[in-house]
């Protein structure tokens, strides 16, 4: 038997692939880890045609503990193959990364790929670097790691770590999230001619941690895994270009993920002067630590971590925990906002379409079955709701009705706001029993004229939803076979326009995969 050297490494080593590959609330077409622990998107890129997703890894168990860079390379954005790991921590005792090897980005350095990332020792997080080869399947560590010695000298931070680094005319520039004891979150900005030695410059922006912890766009006690990046036209930092800079990060609070947000705004000099805050993804925690780059189509892709919604203890036992959001292409809205959807080349995963007529939904009190299920599915719905009307699309539901996970989009009376809702509550009869995470989650929605485009994606356990570009990301753990879909008003009417839904593959096949190293 596999030597077990934490004590939540309940399941020996050996048998983690089989556990987690065994599981019915596993997804089949979202990237997870062989088995074990993922967490954090990192280094996300294209890089000679190959697109590249590291990600923060334990192949021990399916809890956080001495964290590696796992890595997956793809030519698809949507068939993952496992690599070696990237990184490993160090092994000696003054290594700087000798307890983790937390989370960072690419950067093409003249040609060379190169990592910097947050090194790990003890309960601390210094910023590191690490150069590739040219297939960037293997890594050497720079020896002047850490490449920033100690945070601020007289600031006293609530913590550390990630970093977003960027070329800047003949300079580097790099932020690391932190947040201002007292104040609120924020991320420091250095420069460096090399990436090596970095001069600090400053707070680009600092929050205001003194509101309520529990609001939905509460900016934390410090900013995780920071990105910034120019959403409209031209280049971060450069002269001319249309549209907003984007400022993104994830509200930590004393070790609790809060919410991604970001600050629309724009950055000039050695500032970024905010115009508005907004929520990044209305399923929270759901979708966090989001890393985002441009491929060399020109597009922002974006992908996030789908945290679990059920205790670590039964993670654990099932061999695996995390899922990676799907690729999100990112896009400027005519509002200013930031709008998202699937990429394009996940639909190449469809196979047996249905499609269902148009008609008029009336205010029932009960959504009726379609006739469709599964619980791998990609549903793509065009509404146009009247004032005071409620349309639901029930998800996952089994053959008896005790179980169904609901998607509800609401107009108020006079047409001028819109709302997207999950309701959970009947998500599965074991969520009691078992600590299941059913809360509600919710956000506004613009519906022109009563308008929603609504795409579902359903990939067992993981829910991603699209309405008019504003996603909500939730996971839901059914216990009952069925996986139904229902549709119907409960209030008002509503028009359905089109209703085209496709069953998904799979993007792992052939046999078991490997746990590396």
């Amino acid at each position: 038997m596999t030597e077990l050297t934490h004590p939540l490494a309940t399941v020996p080593r050996g048998e983690l692939v089989a556990r987690a590959e065994a599981d019915p609330h596993r997804p089949r077409f979202h990237f997870v880890s062989p088995g074990g622990w993922l967490n954090d998107p990192n280094g996300v890129c294209q890089w000679d045609g190959t697109y590249h997703l590291f990600y923060q890894y334990n192949p021990e168990g399916a809890f956080h503990h001495r964290i590696l860079w796992g890595h997956a390379v793809s030519t698809d954005l949507v068939h993952w193959e496992d690599v070696p790991v990237a990184l490993e921590p160090g092994s000696g005792p003054a290594d700087p990364d000798r307890d983790g090897c937390w989370s960072g980005v690419l950067v093409n350095d003249g040609g060379r790929p190169t990592l910097v990332y947050s090194g790990r020792h003890g309960e601390h997080e210094l910023p590191c670097v690490a150069v590739g080869s040219p297939d960037l399947l293997s890594w050497s560590k720079a020896p002047e790691n850490p490449v920033i010695a100690a945070p601020p000298a007289g600031v006293d931070i609530t913590a550390y770590r990630d970093h977003c680094v960027w070329r800047e005319g003949e300079k580097w520039r790099q932020l690391v999230g932190s947040g201002i004891r007292g104040r609120g979150g924020t991320a420091f900005l250095y420069e460096s001619a090399d990436l090596r030695s970095w001069d600090y410059v400053g707070p680009l922006f600092i929050g205001d941690a003194s509101g309520d912890p529990e609001a939905t766009d509460w900016t934390g006690t410090m900013w995780e895994c920071v990105d910034l990046f120019r959403a409209g036209t031209g280049t971060l930092g450069g002269p001319g270009g249309q549209g907003e800079d984007a400022l993104v990060f994830s509200a930590w609070n004393d070790g609790d993920t809060c919410h991604p947000l970001y600050w629309t705004g724009r950055y000039s000099g050695d500032t970024f002067e905010p115009a508005a805050l907004h929520r990044l993804d209305y399923g929270g925690r759901y979708f966090y630590a989001p890393q985002s780059f441009q491929d060399e189509s020109g597009r922002r892709i974006m992908f996030g971590w789908l945290q679990e919604g059920r205790p670590e203890e039964t993670s654990v036992e099932a061999g695996w925990s995390g899922v990676m959001s799907l690729p999100r292409v990112t896009t400027l809205a005519a509002d200013g906002t930031l709008s998202f959807a699937p990429v394009p080349e996940l639909e190449q995963l469809r196979s047996g379409h249905v499609s269902l007529p148009g008609r008029v939904l009336v205010g029932a009190g009960t959504p009726v079955k379609t006739g469709i299920s599964g619980n791998q599915l990609d549903m793509e719905l065009e509404l146009q709701l009247s004032a005071g009307s409620v349309v639901r699309l029930g998800l996952l539901g089994s053959e008896d009705g005790r179980e169904e996970t609901v998607v509800e989009l609401a107009l108020d009376a006079d047409g001028s706001s819109g709302m997207l809702r999950l309701d959970r509550s009947r998500s599965s009869l074991s969520a009691e029993e078992e600590g299941l995470d059913t809360e509600p989650r919710e956000g506004p929605v613009t519906m022109p004229e009563g308008r929603v485009s609504l795409r579902v994606l359903v990939d067992r356990s993981a829910v991603e939803i699209f309405a008019n570009g504003k996603p909500l990301t939730a996971r839901a753990y059914p216990v009952l076979d069925g996986g139904n879909v229902s549709l119907g008003a409960v209030a008002g009417s509503a028009r359905l326009l089109s209703f085209d839904t496709w069953t998904m593959g799979e993007i792992f096949g052939g046999g078991s995969r490997v746990l590396f190293p």
